[in-house]
């Protein structure tokens, strides 16, 4: 405790777990001097004491696997730094299946682990009954090794961080809980506490399962929920010898290792409960919650069954700790959408170890340099809606999200709790019509279309699943009739006043000075080049744009947008999403069917591509009828006042049978897009890839004497030469399935990863997306050589590789140049 509490700072840290003492300790080893450190109670007196502390480098994506690499770096070396030992053990761990799809999930873990430099190893059976000589082996399917994993002493860690960062000049205060902070012009400037208050520049929450209590003092959004953690110690056994690696029965939701001589028995159980923070001591540190054997008792006998020996093993205890989750399984990482300054590090979802290193040195440089440093969309807090806050939601939520912490990747896997959040317009004609519906940012959105007859059975699979041909009906009718699409899930933003033009010239890569009634398709740069976002605009009026987004943009978009306003412009931004929706047909009888609708001739001089116009269906229902489709066939997107959405959904679907229009969902519209090698956000652009790389220079103003984010970047790498291009591919073999994620291989070595995939109906092949790094000369070269795999669950299989489209390459369809 210091002697003076500090009454200023330029960030105040609030949280003394592992992700607070992470997070101060690279902001002062990064010369940010002025840091303070708040606790509630003591270090690690929250969740960070009782950790189990494993630390598995593998994560799905490159950059949250470099996190946690960059942790195991760092904890190995605080030692030597700080002289305080942090406890890493370098043990491995070994990953178990038994059934093929979690094998299937494991050997895609060892492809992807190769890809990233993380050592990995497909095991046999009874090479993993060597690894773990205490397991029974005889209903393995396989196993993975990865020796580089490791384990942590959780306190000793955190004693380490913080005495590192008091090195560098940060100060560290317990026993000082939050109670308000101070805001001023939609800034965070200061933090209150029972012993005082100090003025900063900003504030980062890293408070653990408090985080959403106190962010809500400052108005601000932090989505997690506590659940109840199980894990027994027992007391030493004479088959523990010496340290084992951690290993993972995930099919039985286990994690075990040794501790003390005897074995850790961990699990992340099917039937998990929440935990207010209501239940909890007003004083609670360094607590536990009550025992319970009667709900750890099948995890029990799951362990006894993996490992005999834990049947005559005396229980040293069962301990289970409250540890907090997000809707989504991935942590809370960045500044706020809602209050500037304000920073958020919390909801680890049991992985806090694992992730604070890398994850505190990543917020502290985001704190730093006022914006992420590389892509870490997926763990972004800008991925999340103010509706991802409400309790009841989190409460439903965060069970399952613990209990289905071990299941496999498989595709189409949806949550079931906290469902039919957003019922779009449409949703009881779609139910009505067979709809299976998934979500997106909340909303209930079609996933395909099936008979009232028809018993699928839903279980995720890497497989073809059992409605592949439902999907491959809905994919025909978009490429040789209609199909009907809900695009209502989409985000809307009004951009409108008398500086809209200058505004999103400046923030967007396309000229946005045209004529109303054009649709300009663009992407909003970083000042790296890379995608911020990507989007198509609609010139409404002289003083007024819509910008539709993806589903899950919307509060990234508004919050770029705001952020990159200068002070006096004349520019209102409003989210429009809930108020209208958009009903979108593809297919080469799109015209007619609209004709039929509107009971006039309607033609493509009419509505050219990429241009709106106001359309009135039955003189009851205005439409505005955008000429362009994600499909990549004739088509259009209606965006309607959502009061209007029922009805025109019903005139179009009137003449479903004269025009063999087909309801179709988003699965069926993913496999389209990318036999077009439509790039979509998220996947292919990312912070981390221009247009240049993506292939969609076109659509940027490069040489425009209208400044905008990002042209001086495109410049100087058009310059310099690409080393990156995403590229797309057709697998060779019909039935080999890829899902994205998967590495690139050309000549034998790895050059990058599928962004996307989807089996391609049309073509009757897998089809992809990647980005592809030169190895040596140019991508083109390497395109034109061909020599390309794809690995898949650790098996190549050759594949296609090009810079255009696999159908329809020239755009003939979209643009109505191959007939109707």
């Amino acid at each position: 405790m210091t002697e003076t509490f500090p009454d200023s700072a330029r960030v105040v840290v609030i949280g003394g777990g592992v992700m607070g003492c992470s997070t101060a300790y690279h902001l002062a080893k990064a010369g940010c001097r002025d840091v303070v450190l708040l606790e509630r109670k003591q270090l690690t007196s929250g969740t960070s004491w009782h950790s189990a502390a494993q630390v598995r480098a593998l994560r799905s994506s490159e950059n949250l696997t470099r996190m946690i690499q960059y942790s195991a770096e760092l904890y190995s070396s605080l030692e030597a730094e700080t002289g305080q030992s942090t406890g890493w053990l370098k043990t491995g761990s070994l990953s178990l299946a038994t059934n093929e799809e979690r094998f299937t999930h494991i050997k895609r873990q060892a492809s992807l682990a190769r890809l990233f430099g993380v050592e990995a190893e497909i095991v046999s059976p009874e090479e993993a009954g060597r690894i773990w000589p205490m397991i029974r082996t005889d209903d393995l399917v396989g196993a993975v090794w990865s020796p580089e994993d490791g384990r942590v002493n959780p306190s000793d860690l955190c004693a380490a961080l913080a005495k590192g960062a008091r090195a560098h000049g940060a100060t560290i205060v317990e026993d000082a809980p939050v109670t308000g902070f101070t805001v001023r012009n939609g800034r965070v400037t200061g933090v209150e506490t029972e012993r005082g208050s100090i003025a900063c520049e900003a504030v980062a929450l890293c408070a653990g399962l408090w985080s959403h209590s106190i962010a809500e003092l400052a108005g601000v959004a932090a989505p997690l929920h506590a659940c109840e953690h199980f894990y027994l110690l027992t007391q030493p056994m004479e088959e523990v010898t010496g340290h084992l690696p951690t290993l993972g029965d995930h099919d039985a939701h286990l994690y075990l290792r040794d501790d003390v001589g005897g074995l850790l028995v961990g699990s992340f159980e099917p039937h998990a409960r929440a935990i207010g923070l209501d239940k909890l001591p007003k004083d609670f540190a360094f607590d536990l919650l009550a025992e319970d054997w009667d709900h750890f008792e099948p995890m029990l006998k799951n362990g006894i069954h993996r490992i005999p020996a834990l049947e005559k093993a005396e229980a040293r205890m069962l301990l289970n700790g409250p540890e907090s989750f997000t809707p989504d399984g991935r942590f809370l990482l960045g500044e706020s959408p809602e209050l500037r300054g304000f920073f958020l590090g919390c909801g680890m979802n049991s992985a806090g170890m694992a992730s604070s290193g890398g994850a505190g040195r990543w917020l502290a440089e985001w704190i730093l340099a006022g914006e992420p440093t590389l892509d870490l969309w997926p763990v972004d807090i800008r991925r999340l809606a103010p509706f991802h806050n409400n309790m009841k939601l989190l409460r439903e939520r965060a069970p399952e999200v613990l209990a289905t912490h071990y299941v496999t990747e498989a595709p189409h896997r949806e949550f079931e709790t906290a469902r039919d959040v957003w019922l779009g317009p449409l949703h009881n004609e779609q139910a009505k019509r067979g709809a299976h519906f998934g979500t997106r940012m909340g909303w209930e959105r079609p996933l395909f279309f099936a008979p009232e007859e028809a018993s699928l059975d839903m279980t995720p699979t890497f497989g073809r699943p059992a409605f592949f041909d439902l999907v491959a009906q809905e994919h025909k009718a978009a490429r040789e009739t209609v199909a009907l699409f809900d695009q209502t899930s989409y985000g809307k933003l009004r951009v409108y006043g008398k500086d809209a033009e200058a505004l999103l010239q400046r923030l967007c890569a396309n000229d946005m000075a045209v004529p109303v009634g054009h649709v300009v398709y663009t992407g909003m740069l970083n000042a790296r080049g890379g995608y911020e976002s990507d989007c198509t605009v609609s010139r409404l009026a002289e003083d007024e744009y819509l910008i539709v987004t993806g589903a899950a943009q919307p509060v990234r978009d508004k919050e770029w947008i705001h952020r990159n306003m200068t002070d006096g412009e004349d520019v209102q931004v409003s989210d429009m999403t809930g108020a209208y929706a958009i009903v979108a047909l593809a297919g080469p009888n799109s015209r007619r069917l609209i004709s039929a609708a509107l009971r006039e001739e309607f033609t493509l001089t009419d509505n050219p591509y990429m241009r709106w116009m106001d359309l009135e269906f039955e003189s009851c229902c205005p439409a505005r009828a955008a000429r362009l489709s994600y499909a990549g066939e004739l088509g259009w997107e209606f965006t309607v006042e959502t009061r209007f959405a029922t009805a025109i959904f019903q005139y179009l679907s009137n003449h479903e049978e004269k025009f063999g229009l087909r309801h179709a969902g988003s699965i069926a519209m993913t496999g389209l897009r990318l036999e077009k090698a439509y790039r979509a956000w998220g996947h292919e652009l990312t912070p981390e890839v221009t247009p240049l790389e993506a292939g969609l220079g076109f659509a940027a103003k490069i040489d425009s004497d209208t400044p905008f984010i990002g042209q001086d970047a495109l410049k100087r790498q058009r310059d310099e030469g690409l080393r990156k291009r995403i590229v797309s591919f057709t697998l060779d073999n019909p039935d080999a399935l890829a899902i994205g994620g998967e590495p690139i291989v050309w000549n034998g070595g790895f050059v990058g990863q599928i962004s996307s995939a989807a089996y391609g109906h049309t073509v009757g092949r897998t089809v992809a997306l990647g980005l592809v790094t030169a190895n040596g000369g140019s991508v083109d070269d390497m395109v034109a050589a061909g020599g390309f795999e794809i690995e898949i669950a650790s098996e190549r299989f050759a594949a296609t590789a090009s810079f255009r489209a696999p159908y329809d390459p020239a755009g003939d369809r979209i643009r109505g140049r191959s007939g109707e």
